[in-house]
């Protein structure tokens, strides 16, 4: 059986304590992991700690930024082993992990190294009393050991995006990816000792939350500053930790995302777009599409093609190059997802096409699989449209006028991302103005230059990640004033 260690200070650390982790794809036991207690946790804060103070707080940016663009090449000669571990955590397609998570999680790193090359600080000059003058001028510094609490959606990508970063600031981290995607995280590990990382830099600890190594890792009073992505309910408890200590938080947590589709759009490049947005990564993107608005004259029209695409998605094993679909994360998060299925039948929702579990041959019948769902017939207030259900499915509703189409899109706590679908450039920018979202895609979906700023609203987040923006939060500004 495939064992996963913690990885602190350089080595790999086996635990008393282990957990197992199962395939999603038909429930087999995949893998022993060793999960980190107190000491643990304690003894990789005190690694990075040390390495902050050693060696790797004594680089010059040129130098970590060598460090930075060797893993990245470190991931890129090792792609297939990060793509086996991707899939058999997640069970997501191969063709999905090897374009978009396997080259985002390398490319993060040097996209960082290049970012914190050229990076603008301030200079002021000052008059003094005496007439002689003085200089101010600000410089940036890490913040010092970074808490990094992982998803499990896209496991390598949203880790590398917060530890990348962190990096190259300067900074040392303590990971803690989720307890159902081990293995990238700890592959990583190798990376990092074989392009000659400083021992403490990265660190792995394993685990769960509450009582566990989530909660150690964030209430820690070493860890200087906590970044977390995932479930606003956990993003909420971790901003409480932080306050002991009144540590920075930087928080991408729920989203509910709409999606507004005029009448007047590309119909074609609206339903590949909606496809996509919807059941990527059996939707559990939290970018994705719970709630789509189309406007009246096309509803029917989008409603049939939309289904027709939903039908044509092939549910099936990674490798398989004809699939669409993989399974949900796990059989708890596949009962969460059903419970929605069944309340929108409960509730008088028409069913669309799906709202069940698919016949899956032999093994796989034992996975975490649901059928790609598309509802209608709900009301705004209806559960099924206010609360994240996190699958591969959506509620399609009719709307007939862009004030009331805007009104119903931002009635939500959430305000993380939402997709415009029209050809009138106006509307395009009168519409996105006035979306209460951190992220507006015009005419497109997932569309990202990592330099620009990525972050949610409302009980979506608070912060920034993303070029320049990440630096402000894993670094402090430090003004050096000189008289003359």
């Amino acid at each position: 059986m495939k064992q996963i260690h913690n990885f602190i200070n350089g080595e790999f650390v086996a635990t008393a304590k282990s957990f197992d982790k199962f395939s999603p794809l038909d429930n087999a036991l995949i893998a022993t992991v060793h999960e980190a207690g107190k000491a643990e946790v304690d003894a990789a804060v005190a690694a990075a700690r040390a390495a902050l103070n050693g060696p790797w707080g004594r680089m010059t940016v040129a130098e970590r930024v060598d460090l930075l663009n060797a893993v990245a090449d470190g991931i890129n000669k090792r792609f297939d082993d990060f793509l086996a571990a991707e899939c058999a955590d997640t069970g997501k397609p191969r063709s999905l992990a090897s374009h978009i998570d396997i080259p985002r999680g390398a490319a993060n790193f040097k996209v960082f190294a290049d970012v914190i090359k050229s990076v603008p600080t301030e200079f002021f000059e000052m008059a003094t009393p005496d007439g002689r003058g003085a200089l101010n001028y600000a410089v940036r510094r890490p913040v010092g050991v970074v808490g990094v609490i992982c998803p499990w959606n896209l496991p390598l990508l949203l880790m590398t995006w917060k530890v990348g970063p962190a990096l190259a600031c300067g900074n040392t981290v303590v990971v803690k990816p989720s307890e159902e995607t081990p293995q990238t995280a700890t592959l990583l590990g190798e990376v990092m000792n074989e392009v000659g990382m400083p021992k403490g830099v990265y660190n792995v600890v394993h685990g769960f939350g509450p009582g566990s190594a989530g909660e150690f890792v964030t209430t820690h009073p070493g860890v200087n500053a906590i970044t977390f992505t995932g479930e606003t309910r956990t993003g909420a408890a971790i901003m409480k930790a932080a306050s002991d200590g009144a540590r920075p938080v930087s928080l991408e947590m729920g989203g509910k995302n709409p999606a507004i589709v005029f009448a007047d759009c590309d119909f074609d490049a609206a339903i590949e777009g909606t496809m996509r947005s919807v059941f990527a990564n059996c939707g559990q993107v939290c970018l994705g599409t719970e709630r789509v608005y189309v406007e009246r004259p096309i509803f029917d029209r989008f409603v049939e093609a939309l289904k027709r695409g939903a039908e044509g998605l092939r549910l099936g094993r990674p490798e398989d190059a004809a699939t669409g679909l993989g399974p949900l994360i796990s059989q708890e998060h596949k009962r969460k997802v059903l419970s929605y299925y069944d309340k929108a039948r409960a509730l008088g929702a028409t069913v669309v096409t799906g709202g069940g579990v698919p016949d899956m041959p032999g093994e796989l019948a034992n996975g975490a699989w649901v059928q790609p769902t598309i509802w209608t017939g709900l009301d705004d207030s209806s559960p099924i449209a206010r609360e994240e259900i996190f699958g591969p499915c959506t509620l399609i509703q009719p709307f007939d006028a862009e004030d009331e189409v805007i009104r119903r899109a931002n009635d939500t706590e959430y305000g993380l991302a939402c997709s415009v679908w029209t050809k009138d450039l106006a509307r395009a920018h009168r519409v996105a103005g006035q979306i209460e979202a951190g992220l507006v895609w015009v005419n497109s979906w997932f569309l990202r230059d990592l330099r620009t700023p990525f972050g949610g609203s409302k009980q979506s987040g608070i912060g920034r990640e993303g070029g320049v923006h990440s630096l402000e939060f894993y670094t402090e500004l430090k003004n050096v004033c000189i008289k003359l």
